[in-house]
């Protein structure tokens, strides 16, 4: 305790006399209330601007308190020179007291913090988790091995993700997925030098992750197994029909993975063991539930409610079903929600047609035949026809009314596509270009002369383009087309529907002399020798087709004659050019190869043929001037056509067997 405390808790040892000169400050009224001693957090917390006046040391509660004395006052002696008291001793001292006090904990917190730097220098910082797995402390060895007992065996156990609405899961070993044990310890960092950061790390926690090892190829794989079940495109809402029941369908959002977030995400977070939300965007439906409620109770209903009838002529009636209304009106998004009836006047047309045909009278072509040996017109019908848009377009009214629904059926003149006028006016009247081929097999026959049935009497008109394969069609099996020979692959070959292209051959020759324009046609990839070389076509259902367009300012017949042994092609129309083929030598002759092929129905034996190339020049003049309008050169190369040989698969029999006996 101060001196000065220590006098005034012992008053009796002041004298009656003034007080000396020399230390004026001893004596000082004693002060009844006493504060408290501060503690030595007061002393280092409290701010130090309150000064304390001296008091004496507290008396316990035990022993009575002395009354304060009251000192006499000096009477006869003069009082010296006043001089002023000091008043900041006292403080000063308490203060140096305070700052001791405090330099004593301040240099306890220096060695423990000195003690726990060194203590933990070379850990983990505290308080550090991975995966919620605590290593805070421990030595990088030892945090190692921690993380790796308690999350090694997490990289093959699946990680059920989640995307939207979908659940899925995930293996990381599977999704090329590890831990890179050192860099996950090596994250963690090294003990803060910060003593406010150490000590709070004493309390809580600070959770860094494991640094992943990732294969992106496996991981963009298994990403994409769990796109295929998350990905699904929006679903409009919308009203079906089931026969005669109305079912409305709730519009659904769509959505869509961030894939490459989503790799992010699963990088970051699977190793925790808890469910992994991937993200992903949501495609949004246009239609609202709002919409197909009202599309349902306005349209949809009443539309089933009952069946509506056409009337046609004779008191003739077509009927559309009410369980068939599905067929016939749908729903689209109108862009604001709702939904737009759709009225398909062609599927009604399909249902009610039929059922008023025979009320009608069919148009009819003009025909242009030759019995008489000459071109004769045969002519046109005008028809009558329901004309069922016109008859269809109170549709919509007729499905909302509230009663019978009933229309009648539109009838109107229906003209042929050549009328009468028009077949006259084509001008075909001469043949203009003839040409004939023989030579073929009886299965190349029957195909020829089915092919050219398909094609006698076609009419070309002016600048119109016919097509082969358009005007057969199909020529298969189905069709009564029969097995004959081909060139496949460079050899001779059997097919359904072979030798049409000795058909393909002479309607190309006969289009050549009467002046028709060469749109496509394709050689033979060798010679036959019984084509005109550089002048012949091939064809092939659906690869090659022969076209050709008329130029003429008239129209064109094709007539075909058909025999066992030969078929012509005659093109009619008017002449107005006349047309000659120059055809130059043979050049750059190649010798065939021989081919070797087991005996059977797919092998035709060959001699072979030399190769050539060759070039056929088309002049065409003016029939009336005899001016030359064009003149064309075709070079065409000739593969040799190969020898090919059928060697059957059966052993030769041995030199000592005896050969069978005549009559045995």
């Amino acid at each position: 305790m101060s001196d000065e405390r220590d006098g005034a808790k012992n008053p009796e040892n002041h004298t009656d006399g003034p007080v000396p000169d020399e230390n004026p400050t001893e004596i000082m009224p004693v002060v009844p209330d006493i504060p408290p001693v501060p503690s030595q957090e007061d002393a280092v917390s409290d701010a130090p601007t309150e000064v304390f006046a001296t008091t004496p040391d507290p008396v316990p509660e035990s022993e009575p308190q002395p009354e304060p004395q009251q000192l006499p006052e000096p009477e006869a002696a003069p009082a010296p020179d006043p001089q002023p008291a000091p008043t900041d001793a006292a403080p000063n001292r308490r203060w140096v007291k305070y700052a001791a006090v405090a330099g004593g904990v301040v240099a306890v917190g220096v060695i423990a913090y000195a003690v726990d730097w060194v203590v933990s220098a070379d850990r983990v910082p505290r308080g550090v988790t991975v995966a919620g797995v605590d290593i805070g402390g421990q030595s990088t060895a030892t945090a190692e091995e921690t993380l790796r007992a308690a999350l090694g065996s997490r990289v093959d156990r699946p990680v059920p993700v989640r995307a939207g609405n979908t659940d899925s899961e995930i293996v990381p070993a599977q999704a090329g997925v590890g831990i890179d044990w050192a860099a996950t310890v090596e994250q963690a960092g090294e003990q803060p030098i910060n003593p406010f950061t150490r000590l709070a790390s004493l309390f809580t926690d600070h959770e860094i992750g494991v640094v992943s090892t990732v294969d992106d190829a496996a991981l963009a794989s298994a990403m994409g197994g769990v796109q295929q079940a998350t990905d699904r495109a929006p679903r409009e809402g919308n009203v079906v029909f089931e026969g005669t029941r109305v079912v409305p369908v709730a519009p659904l959002p769509g959505q869509r993975l961030d894939v490459e977030a989503a790799e992010d995400t699963f990088v970051d977070q699977w190793a925790f063991g808890t469910t992994v939300d991937l993200p992903v965007d949501t495609v949004d439906v246009t239609v609202t539930q709002a919409g197909v409620d009202a599309a349902v109770r306005d349209v949809a209903t009443p539309a089933v409610a009952t069946d509506v009838v056409v009337t046609g002529k004779d008191g003739a009636v077509a009927t559309l079903p009410r369980d068939q209304i599905g067929k016939v009106l749908t729903f689209a998004p109108d862009g604001g929600g709702g939904l737009s009836p759709q009225y398909n006047v062609e599927a009604a047309t399909a249902i009610l047609a039929p059922q008023l045909v025979s009320t009608e009278i069919k148009p009819k072509d003009a025909q242009i035949t030759l019995t008489s040996g000459s071109p004769q017109v045969v002519p046109s019908v005008t028809g009558e026809m329901v004309q069922w848009p016109k008859t269809l377009e109170p549709l919509p009214a007729l499905l909302a009314a509230p009663g019978a629904r009933t229309t009648p059926a539109v009838y109107e003149p229906a003209e042929p596509a050549l009328t009468t006028e028009g077949a006259k006016a084509l001008g075909i009247r001469e043949v203009i270009g003839e040409f004939t081929t023989g030579g073929f097999e009886y299965a190349s026959g029957v195909n020829i002369r089915l092919a050219a049935s398909a094609i006698d009497g076609a009419i070309v008109k002016p600048g119109e383009t016919f097509s082969f394969d358009a005007q057969t069609g199909p020529r298969g099996s189905a069709q009564g087309y029969v097995d004959s020979g081909i060139i496949n692959n460079g050899r001779p070959d059997k097919a359904v529907g072979g030798g049409i292209s000795q058909l393909a051959t002479t309607l190309y020759n006969a289009t050549y002399f009467a002046g028709m324009e060469d749109v496509d046609h394709t050689e033979h990839s060798y010679y036959i020798s019984r084509y005109p070389a550089a002048r012949e076509a091939t064809v092939f259902e659906g690869a090659i087709d022969l076209k050709f367009r008329n130029p003429a300012k008239t129209g064109v017949m094709i007539q075909t004659i058909g025999t066992s042994s030969n078929i012509t092609v005659r093109i009619w129309g008017t002449k107005t050019v006349d047309v000659q083929s120059v055809t130059g030598n043979r050049s750059n002759q190649t010798s065939p190869d021989t081919i070797t092929l087991p005996a059977g129905p797919h092998c035709v034996a060959s001699g072979g043929a030399p190769g050539f190339t060759v070039s056929d020049t088309r002049i065409i003049t003016d029939a009336d001037s005899g001016g030359e309008i064009s003149r064309h050169t075709r070079t065409v190369k000739y593969d040799p056509v190969p020898v090919v040989k059928c060697v059957s698969n059966e052993p030769a029999p041995s030199n000592g067997a005896a050969a069978p006996s005549p009559g045995r």
